[in-house]
């Protein structure tokens, strides 16, 4: 009997045998570093994902940005939200990640990122002449200004302050403004770097993530200004606001009323200009709004 009992038994080992190197195989083949979206545009917000134990020290760097990594909701994996400015070169790209897990070295996950041109539109405005050449008497307000902005966008939360997905600022039909080449008056081109709302007057704006106010305060080109620091150098900005609701330095909520849209500022006339800056670039917030970020935190 025995010698009818071990063909059958070397067959069932070998099947495991086979099935286990299969299983090896296809956990090797699983990718460590994934990217959503897949096509990464000119423009696009990112979420990467990287396959590693709680355990792990993870470093990155991409596009000369450091990224910055926080433990997935359910526990399995890290994630960094990161972005390609509007105005990258498009082309390879490098992400780099390393991996240090206890005594062992470091292993390294980068990978090659092809950047792809964001197909932008173009169109021509007029504005109010001093919004393209500034007199003399507002340079000085304007310089302050933009030296209060340096030191807000670099001194972001070190976690993330966000939770789940982003939702619109309010409840309007958006445009697809973004990464449109702008002229104004014939003389002033620029790349609008934020998503229009055709908000009429006095429509409730509201904060699309939680957060902190950083800035709630009139400025020259963006009007009544509210900027919400979401966390790890992500931050969203709603501008030409007809009045502001906020104080900067007070922590809001999903959904909190930040104040009533306007044309205060560089305008044409009412809307809601909404901006999503991650780092010292600004990405498409539509693209962000339809990002599924539920299993990420």
């Amino acid at each position: 009997m025995l010698h009818l009992f071990l063909p059958r038994f070397w067959r069932r080992f070998a099947t495991f045998l086979i099935a286990a190197g299969c299983a090896a195989i296809a956990a090797h083949a699983q990718p460590a570093v994934t990217l959503t979206p897949a096509q990464v545009e000119a423009g696009s917000p990112e979420l990467i994902h990287v396959a590693a134990p709680a355990t792990a020290k993870l470093d990155g760097e991409w596009l000369g940005h450091a990224l910055q990594f926080f433990r997935a909701a359910d526990g399995r994996g890290w994630f960094a939200l990161a972005g390609v400015d509007v105005e990258a070169a498009v082309g390879p790209s490098t992400l780099h990640i390393t991996e240090r897990l206890g005594d062992h070295g470091p292993r390294d996950l980068s990978q090659s990122v092809d950047v792809l041109a964001g197909h932008y539109r173009t169109a021509t405005l007029s504005v109010a002449p001093r919004f393209v050449e500034p007199p003399a008497d507002a340079m000085a307000e304007i310089e302050a200004e933009v030296a209060l902005k340096d030191k807000i966008f670099t001194s972001s939360a070190t976690q993330p302050l966000w939770r789940g997905d982003f939702h619109a600022p309010v409840t309007a039909e958006p445009t697809d403004s973004f990464g449109t080449r702008r002229t104004f008056n014939g003389t002033l081109a620029s790349v609008h770097k934020g998503m229009d709302f055709r908000a009429r007057m006095g429509t409730p704006v509201h904060a699309s993530n939680s957060g902190v106010v950083v800035l709630a305060r009139k400025l020259y080109f963006e009007g009544n200004c509210v900027a919400i620091d979401h966390g790890l150098g992500l931050y969203t900005i709603s501008m030409h606001l007809s009045r502001i609701d906020v104080q900067e330095g007070e922590r809001v909520t999903k959904g909190q009323l930040l104040g009533l849209s306007g044309n205060t500022g560089r305008v044409t006339g009412p809307h809601l200009h909404w901006a999503v800056r991650w780092e010292n670039t600004y990405l498409d917030p539509a693209k962000l709004l339809r990002m599924n970020l539920d299993e990420a935190r």
